[in-house]
C-alpha cells in the first residue's frame, strides 16, 4: 500500500469519524479492500465493521451496495450514517411505498450507498437498475445467513452467489460476528470468492465481559431483581418471549429505581426508535427485549446482558451477549437457567421448520403458497422447489437442519449445566481456546465475583414533561 494512500486513509478516518486510529481488523478489511482483494471478515460484535466498508468505499468512484438481512438493521444504519453526516444513503426495501420506491430507483445512480434486502435485490426491475451501476463494492451483512448451518439461514441468501454474477463479480466484502470454519468456507464458496480472497478472522472472545451462569429454582424473577439492582445499568436482559418480555418490564418499574421498557416486533416503529433513542441516552436504564433488539444499536456503555430464558445456540449468545462493554470497560453476560427450560427452546425450534407433512404439501400444490410467501417455513420450501430441489432432498436438508439446531442448544444447556470453565466451552464451539485465564473469568472460575466495573447511579424519576420534550426531539431528529 503506497504511503499516500495509508495516508490519505488515516486523514478520512480522523475528519470523517474522529478516530485517531482502527480497532483491531478494521485496518486488515480497508487495505485488502483498496488492495482490490475479496474479504471474509469476521470481528466479534461492538467492533465496529460497518467501517470497514464505509472507509474504502469513498476511496472508489462508484456506489458500494450492502446486503443486509433485517429491515430494522437497515433503516438503523442508514440513519446513523445520516446522522454522521452522510447524506448520499438509501435503503430499498419493503417499508417504501410504490412512490418512494419508484423515485429513489428513477435516481439510483446519485447515492453512494445503497441497502437493499436480498428479496429485494432478486426483483427484476430492481435488479434491472442495479446493473445500470457501477457496483464498486458488493457488501454482504451478517453473512452467516448463507449457510444452512449458521444460526440464521435465509434461503434467499443463497441466491447472492448468482446475484453477483449478474452484477459482473464487483469487489465483495463478506461481514458476520459468529461463524464456524464450515459456515466460512460455505461463504466463500457460495458467493463465488474463493480466488484473490484475504479472511481476516479474529477471536469471538470477549474477555472484557464476565461471564456468569445462575441456577434458578422457580425464583427467577426474585434472582432477575437482585442481578438489575447490583448491576445498575444500563443493560439488556433477553426473553424467547414477548409477552414474558412486557410482564419483567413492568415488574422491574414497580420494584426498581430504574426505568425499564420492554422492545418487540409488536411494537409500532416509531415506539420503537422512540425507546432506542431513550435507551442510548439514558432516558431508559433496562430494555426487557427479544432478538429484535440490539443489532445497529450504537450504545458502548452497556454494562450488563443478561438471558431470561437459554438461547437457542452459541452464536446468537455471543452476539447478544457482545452488545455490552463495548467501550471494553467491563460488562457482566448473566444467564439465569432453570431446569426444563431448554424445552422451550426446542419447541420454537420445532416450530421453525417445516414438519414431513407440510413438505409433502407444499410440493402437491406449490401455487398454493404464494399467499403465504411471508412465512419463513414457506419461503424455504419456495426457494426448493424453484431450484428444483426434489421433495426427497429437501426432506434431508432440513432434517439435517434440525439435527445441527439441537446440537447448538445442547452446547448452550452444557454451558449453564458443566462445571467447568464458562468461557472455555464458548470458545470450543468455535475450534479456539482461553489464552490467559482471570480469576475474573466466570462463575465457575470464581464463585465470589465482583462487579468488573463501576455501578453508575440513576435518577430515579424522570420529569415527565422532560420526557414529552424529547420524545418530540427523537419524532423531529426521523423526520416523523
Amino acid at each position: 500500500m503506497h504511503t499516500k494512500l495509508s495516508e490519505q486513509v488515516h486523514t478520512l478516518l480522523k475528519e470523517k469519524y474522529g478516530f485517531s486510529h482502527f480497532r483491531p481488523g478494521q485496518k486488515e478489511a480497508v487495505f485488502a479492500a483498496l488492495d482490490g482483494l475479496n474479504t471474509l471478515i469476521m470481528l466479534p460484535t461492538g467492533t465496529g465493521k460497518s467501517l470497514c466498508y464505509q472507509v474504502p468505499s469513498y476511496f472508489f468512484a462508484g456506489q458500494t451496495l450492502i446486503v443486509s438481512p433485517l429491515l430494522s438493521l437497515m433503516e438503523d444504519q442508514v440513519e446513523k450514517m445520516k446522522r454522521d453526516g452522510e447524506k448520499s444513503v438509501v435503503a430499498l426495501n419493503s417499508f417504501m411505498t410504490s412512490q418512494e420506491k419508484s423515485y429513489t430507483l428513477s435516481r439510483l445512480n446519485t447515492y453512494k450507498f445503497i441497502f437493499i434486502s436480498p428479496e429485494m435485490m432478486q426483483q427484476e426491475f430492481v435488479l434491472a437498475k442495479l446493473k445500470q451501476l457501477t457496483i464498486s463494492l458488493f457488501v454482504v451483512d451478517e453473512a452467516h445467513c448463507i449457510s444452512q448451518w449458521g444460526m440464521d439461514f435465509r434461503p434467499d441468501y443463497l441466491q447472492l452467489g448468482e446475484l453477483r454474477k449478474s452484477l459482473n463479480n464487483p469487489l465483495t466484502m463478506a461481514l458476520t460476528a459468529t461463524a464456524v470454519k464450515q459456515v466460512r468456507e460455505e461463504i466463500i464458496a457460495n458467493l463465488g470468492i474463493g480466488e484473490h480472497i484475504q479472511e481476516i478472522i479474529y477471536s469471538v472472545n470477549r474477555p472484557s465481559i464476565q461471564l456468569r451462569v445462575q441456577e434458578c429454582a422457580r425464583n427467577k424473577d426474585d434472582l432477575l431483581l437482585q442481578a438489575v439492582n447490583e448491576f445498575k445499568g444500563p443493560g439488556i436482559i433477553y426473553f424467547s418471549s414477548k409477552k414474558t418480555a412486557d410482564r419483567v418490564a413492568q415488574l422491574l418499574r414497580e420494584n426498581t429505581p430504574f426505568r425499564a421498557e420492554s422492545y418487540h416486533s409488536d411494537l409500532e416503529a416509531l415506539d420503537k426508535r422512540i425507546i432506542q433513542s431513550q435507551f442510548i441516552t439514558n432516558q431508559i436504564q433496562v430494555i426487557c427485549a427479544t432478538s429484535a433488539f440490539g443489532m445497529g444499536i450504537d450504545k458502548p456503555d452497556i454494562r450488563f446482558v443478561i438471558h431470561y430464558h437459554l438461547p437457542s445456540n452459541p452464536e446468537m449468545y455471543l452476539q447478544e451477549i457482545g452488545r455490552c462493554s463495548r467501550d471494553k470497560k467491563g460488562g457482566v453476560a448473566l444467564l439465569l437457567y432453570e431446569k426444563g427450560d431448554e424445552n422451550l427452546q426446542r419447541r420454537l425450534q420445532e416450530g421453525s421448520l417445516p414438519t414431513e407433512n407440510e413438505i409433502h404439501y407444499a410440493y402437491t400444490y406449490p401455487n398454493r403458497l404464494t399467499h403465504l410467501k411471508d412465512d419463513p417455513k414457506v419461503g424455504m420450501l419456495t426457494y426448493f422447489i424453484n431450484q428444483k430441489v426434489s421433495e426427497s432432498q429437501a426432506l434431508h436438508i432440513i432434517e439435517d437442519r434440525r439435527e445441527h439446531k439441537r446440537e447448538q442448544l445442547d452446547v448452550m444447556v452444557s454451558y449453564a449445566l458443566r462445571e467447568a470453565c464458562k468461557r472455555r466451552i464458548l470458545l470450543s464451539y468455535f475450534d479456539e481456546d482461553v489464552t490467559q485465564s482471570t480469576k475474573e473469568c466466570c462463575s465457575h472460575c470464581n464463585k465470589e465475583l465482583t462487579l468488573p466495573y463501576i455501578p453508575k447511579e440513576y435518577v430515579e424519576n424522570v420529569n415527565v414533561s422532560h420526557e414529552k420534550d424529547f420524545q418530540i426531539k427523537v419524532k423531529n431528529l426521523f423526520n416523523l
